[in-house]
Formats: C-alpha cells, sequence, structure tokens
C-alpha cells in the first residue's frame, strides 16, 4: 500500500469527492450547535443534522470535510494501540442528491484505485445490514459491491448491532450502513466475519445511507429526503496505509514524540508502561489543544465541556510523572501539535498562547492537589500496621488525590510497605462500573436532563449537612426531612436558634470550597455495623438492612445514604442559600439552588 502522510490524505479525500460535485466545507466547531443532547461533536455528521432533515445548505446538497471529533466514553481505553478521544473524520455527504447507486462505485473508486489509496480489490471485504423488523436486507449494496469487483465470498451480512448508523443522540437521522475492511490474515473459522474479534479484518470506510429518522425508542419514520453520511476516521487510515501497528506510530505523532523523549529522556518504545504513558499525555495534550483552541474556546471547569477538558489533563500530568515529565511542560507538546496542524486548523495558531497558557494554570493547579495528596501518604503510611495498604485506600489516593498505582507501590516500597494490589483492582472496576453507568450521558453522549439535575442537588445536601455541623459546632446536628426537586433543595435540619448571616455565608463558602476541589463521591457497600465503627453519618437507623450503601466525599462528609449521587462534586455548580428560616419548634429550614458555572 501506499505510504501517506496526514497532510497528503486530506488533500486526496477532499480533492476526490470535489470532483465528483461536492463543495468543501470547513470543520466545525467542537460543540455543537444543533444537538444539545451531546458535550461534543462526535461525528461528522453533527453540524449537519438540520441539512440532513431537510434544511437547504448554503452550499447545495453535495459536501465534503475533514470534521474535528471528540469521544470520551472509552477514556480508560486510551493507551492502547487504536483508542484516541480526538481524531478527524473525513466525510462527504448527499442531502437528498445521490445514493447507493453513487455511493458504493465512489466507495470503491477511491479505495482501489492507484490515483487515490490503491488497496487491491481482493485485500477488500464489505459487510451489509441483515434486515430485520425495522428495515428489510440491504441486497442493493451487496449487488452493487459485488459488479464493482469485491468477490462475493467477502460480502457479509450483518445485523444491526454492526450494520446500522445513529442517531448520534436519542434521536435523529439514521439508517442502514455498508462498511469496508482490510483483510489482515485468514478466518479463524469458516463462521467468522467482520463481527469477529480474531483480527483478520480492520474497518477503514463507513457508509450510512439515512433512510430513517429515529423518533423514539422502537419507534422509527422513513425520512422524506434520503441522505448518504459517509465516515473515515484519519488516524485509521494512515495506520493501515503506512503498515503501523498503531495510530500512535502515524506521522500526527511523531513530532510531539520527539518533544517528550526530549524533555524525559527516554524513548517512546523503552517498555510497554512507558509506552502507554506516552500514549495517554500525546492524546489528552493533542485532545486539550484542540478544546481549547476551537473558536468556541473551551476552558478546565467543574462543568460539562469544561470538567471534561480538566479531567484529560489532569490525566496528562498523572502519567507525566511515571516518566519523569518536567513540571509545566504540557504547553511544549501542545506547541508541536499546533505547529503540525496549523495549516489544516488555523485557529490552533491563532489561539498558541491562550492554548498555552491555561494547560500550564491548569498543570500547575493540579500539581497543588498533588502535593496535599502526597502528605494525606505519610497519614496513611504512618496507620499501617500490618505491613499492608489495603486496596480502598490505595483507589483512594488513585481518585482524589491523582496518584497512579505505581507512585504509590513506589512510595509504599520505600517505608517498607506493600499494597493490596488486588484490593485496590476491585475498587477501581466497581468503581469504574458505577461511573460508566452513571455518568454514560455526561461521557458517551447523553442527555443532561432534569433527573441529573435532581441528583446533583441531593448530594448537594450531603455537603450542606457536613457543613452545617462544623460551622455550628455541633455533630449533633440530624437532617429533619428534605425535599429535592430539579430546581432547588429544602433541607431541615435540628437546631434551636436561628443561624446568624454570617454563619449563613460561612457554611455556603464551605460546601463551594468543596464543590471546588472536585472530589470523587465514593459509593461502598458494608454491614452496618462496619459502617458505624467507619463513622458513616446514618438519620434513619430503622430503615437500613443489614448491609447498607455509605457515600464519602473525601474527609468532609461520611453518609449511609440510598442515593442516587454525582460522580463528583464539580459536577455541582456555585451552591447558593437562598433563605434560612424557621420550619418548626426547634428545627430550622435552608433553602439552597445550585448555579451552573460558567463554560
Amino acid at each position: 500500500m501506499k505510504q501517506m502522510t496526514s497532510e497528503k490524505l486530506r488533500e486526496l479525500y477532499l480533492k476526490f469527492f470535489e470532483s465528483k460535485g461536492h463543495k468543501i466545507i470547513p470543520s466545525a466547531s467542537l460543540i455543537p450547535e444543533n444537538d444539545p443532547t451531546v458535550l461534543f461533536t462526535t461525528a461528522g455528521m453533527h453540524p449537519l443534522v438540520p441539512y440532513l432533515l431537510g434544511e437547504k445548505h448554503p452550499e447545495g446538497t453535495r459536501l465534503t470535510d475533514v470534521q474535528k471529533c471528540v469521544r470520551t466514553g472509552d477514556i480508560d481505553e486510551v493507551g492502547d494501540l487504536s483508542h484516541c478521544t480526538f481524531f478527524e473524520m473525513l466525510g462527504n455527504w448527499s442531502l437528498g442528491d445521490y445514493f447507493k447507486e453513487e455511493m458504493i462505485p465512489w466507495s470503491y473508486e477511491f479505495l482501489t484505485s492507484e490515483e487515490y489509496l490503491g488497496i487491491p480489490s481482493d485485500q477488500l471485504a464489505v459487510s451489509v445490514f441483515e434486515g430485520d423488523a425495522d428495515a428489510p436486507r440491504d441486497e442493493e449494496s451487496a449487488q452493487l459491491w459485488i459488479k464493482c469487483g469485491i468477490k462475493p465470498e467477502n460480502v457479509y451480512y450483518l445485523p444491526k448491532k454492526h450494520n446500522w448508523w445513529g442517531p448520534a443522540g436519542l434521536t435523529g437521522p439514521c439508517g442502514p450502513d455498508t462498511e469496508m475492511f482490510i483483510i489482515r490474515k485468514e478466518k479463524c473459522s469458516p463462521e467468522c466475519s467482520p463481527a469477529c474479534d480474531c483480527g483478520a479484518f480492520l474497518e477503514i470506510w463507513n457508509d450510512v445511507f439515512m433512510a430513517y429518522n429515529k423518533v423514539g425508542e422502537g419507534q422509527f419514520e422513513p425520512l422524506e429526503q434520503k441522505n448518504v453520511d459517509t465516515g473515515m476516521g484519519l488516524e485509521r487510515v494512515l495506520c493501515i496505509m503506512n503498515g503501523k501497528e498503531s495510530v500512535y506510530d502515524t506521522d500526527v505523532f511523531e513530532d510531539a514524540i520527539a518533544v517528550i523523549e526530549k524533555l524525559t529522556g527516554k524513548g517512546f518504545k523503552d517498555d510497554p508502561e512507558t509506552t502507554r504513558a506516552f500514549r495517554i499525555i500525546l492524546d489528552h495534550v493533542r485532545t486539550a489543544t484542540f478544546m481549547i483552541g476551537d473558536r468556541k474556546g473551551i476552558t478546565p471547569s467543574n462543568v460539562d465541556q469544561g470538567y471534561v477538558l480538566r479531567r484529560i489533563i489532569r490525566r496528562a500530568v498523572r502519567y507525566g510523572r511515571n516518566i519523569e515529565l518536567p513540571t509545566g511542560t504540557l504547553k511544549d507538546i501542545a506547541e508541536a501539535f499546533i505547529n503540525k496542524y496549523k495549516d489544516a486548523y488555523p485557529e490552533l495558531l491563532d489561539n498558541a498562547d491562550r492554548i498555552k497558557e491555561e494547560l500550564l494554570k491548569e498543570e500547575n493547579k493540579f500539581q497543588k492537589t498533588l502535593q496535599t495528596g502526597l502528605k494525606e501518604f505519610e497519614k496513611v503510611a504512618a496507620k499501617v500496621t500490618d505491613g499492608m495498604i489495603d486496596g480502598i485506600t490505595v483507589f483512594h489516593l488513585y481518585d482524589t488525590y491523582g496518584f497512579p498505582l505505581e507512585i504509590t507501590e513506589e512510595m509504599a516500597n520505600e517505608k517498607g510497605l506493600k499494597i493490596d494490589k488486588e484490593g485496590y483492582e476491585k475498587a477501581f472496576a466497581e468503581h469504574q462500573s458505577k461511573s460508566k453507568a452513571g455518568a454514560e450521558g455526561k461521557f458517551a453522549a447523553g442527555l443532561a436532563d432534569n433527573q441529573a439535575e435532581t441528583v446533583k442537588l441531593h448530594t448537594a445536601t450531603h455537603l450542606l449537612q457536613a457543613a452545617l455541623q462544623k460551622v455550628l459546632c455541633d455533630d449533633n446536628i440530624q437532617q429533619r426531612g428534605s425535599n429535592i426537586t430539579a430546581e432547588r433543595l429544602r433541607f431541615d435540619f435540628s437546631f434551636p436558634r436561628p443561624m446568624t448571616k454570617d454563619e449563613v455565608k460561612e457554611v455556603e463558602a464551605l460546601v463551594n470550597e468543596v464543590i471546588q476541589q472536585d472530589l470523587p463521591v465514593i459509593m461502598e457497600e458494608m454491614p452496618l455495623s462496619e459502617a458505624n465503627e467507619r463513622g458513616f453519618f446514618g438519620i434513619f437507623d430503622s430503615k437500613y438492612g443489614e448491609r447498607v450503601k455509605t457515600y464519602s466525599i473525601g474527609d468532609f462528609s461520611r453518609e449511609i445514604c440510598g442515593g442516587p449521587h454525582a460522580e463528583h462534586t464539580g459536577e455541582l455548580g456555585t451552591f447558593v442559600i437562598k433563605k434560612e428560616q424557621s420550619s418548626s419548634s426547634g428545627v430550622r429550614r435552608i433553602k439552597a439552588v445550585l448555579v451552573p458555572n460558567e463554560k
């Protein structure tokens, strides 16, 4: 196959479709304008949803571009051969213009022609939709591929799980697709297909034939305007064309790799752990560079897009420590990406100073958190009596203070201690499972609806009760009732007198201080007796069974509670007490709201 740079691939793709009557349009922002259900533009079709539904595009009915995209659903997988949070999607669209009869021959031409990718046709396989109750079997696409030159035995019929695309959110345009694969090796069995995980097939392109509009769960309506939407991941194609093992071995990363090697004195391929740390830093700094450099300018914060940005910067810092990356040098890695992409995305050069400034500020801010964590480790180590730091504590150091397992283990070894790796892995797996379930909407294109706001306010009541006990110097303060809606919380508590204005302000400030620390909300299940022994606070003990759910927020709040709760305090926004008043004799009432932070 042809050796190819990222610049050449972008040029070939756009010129090919320009020759087919398509207008080249610029990449849209990473923040969607037309889909409130997602945080980021996760696919090339996002900015075009209104036009796919029938609105007229100013450039006509045939369009092509290279779209910036971010997907964070698999952020914990970054570090392997292929996962990236930021990526570029090559795409072309027909807005009610051509359909399968034109698109499939064009796809075959671009893939096989020596003028373009030049892939031998016998190295290609395709899949098409096998049909179900929502849509028929796609025999038309199969026959078009065979007519082009794909061997019949290399055409596979697969179910909706594999050959149906969309919608990007919960509703919207969607339809059957046909996917194209490179045949990399012999099939593992006669039943092997592109749906198999054996590695015989590697996807290279996807043509979606949008003929339906999903209007609800299990509800599909025919689109009046049939569209074509295609997606070809630039990084993956570069990897295939250049015969590389990993997307991180392509030219888009090589300059940044050189910077990290110079800063650390380590080689990218020194050992598996070093390679993984390099990849995570490369991906996260590149993603942060594009987020901050976007024309809508995302900045680190504790909500929405800013929260994701903060998370990936801090993750990069954590893994930077593993390879001795000097503090304050993420900006130098970002500069390599700015220079690499400045021609394709000039907004990065325009915002170069801002990108480097925000990275440096956030990196320095997180370093202070790490210093606090070092002090916490010393406290933990001093309490160990059996030579072993338990897994829950090791996980707490990781999730609260950003200590990778390796750092905690190294510090423990220096003190002659060991760590419970098995217990850590169990705690990590449980937290990851809860995070994926509870934060699926936040990091994988879901809704931030009224229920989510209610959950945030519920979490805020935990902080409020702990703050009241601390400010009023009364550990016996107990909740006497609460009422929480999506708009506000009402919290009744036992206390014999009105609070002063200064006390109200101090409680409000203390809650916001914990929110700003962006602490994780950790859930553990345990026997009620153990919860009481460990100092978890329960308000209605008679309601609990022998095993209870406990929620801890750093060392600030420990409660027995049924949930649900936010994942991190940073999600909550700004806590504002609207009123403090009497509820009944010996019971006070606070009404409060959460104000979303500016993005």
